[in-house]
């Protein structure tokens, strides 16, 4: 198939997972057209059937704000009439399930077929998505597409309360390809000594860094464990929040213990190098972070929203906790980390469930068969 994929280029879980599916599909033969104003970050410019193009935004001065979404609908159509693509797939509702029906209606218009999927991933649905000024408009796009698929059961009855959307909405879950994002002995020896010493626990935090994942929180459970484990902690991204986890980290005398590393390409080489993820976020539509630590057998310490227990089986293969329960995700922390088998169990299972329900392996047939099933529906409903 050729199909274009549309995202947000960034950190955020929803360009991460729209890039990885790319790359997979891409891998698995497939034509890809990556649309969108910059290269989405995961890729290397190097893999093999992909494709980008560039949305270019003209700023003239009677534009207050330059509308991108316009200029997409018009790239879009101009990228699928040349390439002849079977279907677009856009990430992230607001504007991109708009801007495909745009591009759709452009190309309808010149005798062309173009179905598009849009799948929600979160924010998208639970705080950009409800805005009243965003509202119609989002339930509108949701309503036009062709498919629509959500990361979560969780996502996909959170929309159909909140917009009272009376399509079909298809789960398929977040992927990890557990080739890639497995716990290598030999790396794991090479690079651990760099964030911590032999007798010391690494903990890790992978985000954007935005309030909603609550970076203050894994800091401040940090700073109790390592009253009473030796450790170290690895902050994996950046965002608005860095600097608040920095002041705190001085506050509590921490900061030569913890490593903030940025935004890292890299990542799944970094997380099997920790024994505990903490991600005590205030809301995940779905917990990639953690699938991805989970699948470097590193069990996760999390908060029991959204869809994360759909990813987590609390005492299994991690534990969760109510939002800003620090006390009780540190004294789990702590007690997890001191019980080595009990640790070494937890990340066994953690690593079997990315194995057998989450790797990429499993969940990119999925996607093509709702893919066939989607452009067959399509053709069938214009004849």
């Amino acid at each position: 198939m050729k199909i274009g994929i549309t995202c947000y280029p960034t950190y955020g879980g929803s360009g991460v997972v729209a890039t990885e599916l790319g790359i997979e599909l891409a891998a698995r033969g497939h034509d890809i057209h990556f649309i969108t104003y910059s290269p989405p970050f995961r890729l290397t410019g190097r893999e093999a059937n992909i494709h980008f193009h560039e949305v270019a935004v003209s700023n003239y001065p009677l534009f207050e704000h330059p509308p991108y979404d316009l200029a997409l609908a018009t790239r879009m159509a101009e990228v699928a009439e040349f390439y002849s693509l079977d279907l677009l797939h856009v990430h992230y509702a607001i504007p991109h399930s708009v801007s495909a029906l745009l591009a759709r209606q452009m190309l309808a218009s010149r005798g062309h077929l173009l179905p598009f999927i849009t799948t929600l991933h979160g924010t998208d649905i639970t705080l950009v998505g409800i805005d009243r000024s965003y509202l119609p408009i989002t339930k509108f796009g949701i309503e036009q597409s062709d498919g629509v698929t959500a990361i979560s059961s969780y996502l996909r009855e959170r929309t159909r309360e909140a917009f009272g959307v009376q399509s079909e909405i298809e789960v398929i879950r977040n992927f990890v390809n557990c080739d890639v994002y497995v716990r290598k002995p030999d790396l794991v020896s090479a690079m651990r000594p760099r964030f911590a010493n032999p007798d010391e626990r690494l903990l890790v935090h992978l985000s954007n860094f935005r309030p909603v994942k609550r970076i203050q929180d894994v800091v401040e459970v940090f700073a109790r464990v390592n009253r009473s484990v030796p450790a170290r902690l690895m902050l994996i991204g950046d965002g608005p929040e860095r600097s608040d986890a920095e002041y705190l980290a001085r506050e509590h005398n921490i900061q030569d213990r913890i490593h903030f590393v940025g935004k890292q390409d890299n990542v799944n080489e970094l997380l099997p190098l920790a024994d505990l993820m903490l991600m005590p976020s205030e809301m995940e539509s779905f917990g990639l972070a953690a699938l991805e630590a989970m699948a470097c057998s590193v069990p996760t310490i999390g908060t029991r929203v959204g869809g994360v227990p759909e990813l987590i089986e609390d005492g299994h293969n991690g534990l969760l906790f109510e939002v800003g329960d620090i006390d009780a995700m540190s004294a789990a922390s702590i007690a997890l980390l001191s019980d080595e088998e009990w640790l070494r169990a937890m990340a066994r299972a953690a690593r079997k469930t990315a194995q057998d329900h989450f790797c990429s392996s499993r969940v990119i047939p999925i996607y093509e068969d709702y893919y066939d099933r989607v452009i067959a529906r399509t053709a069938s409903s214009t004849k």
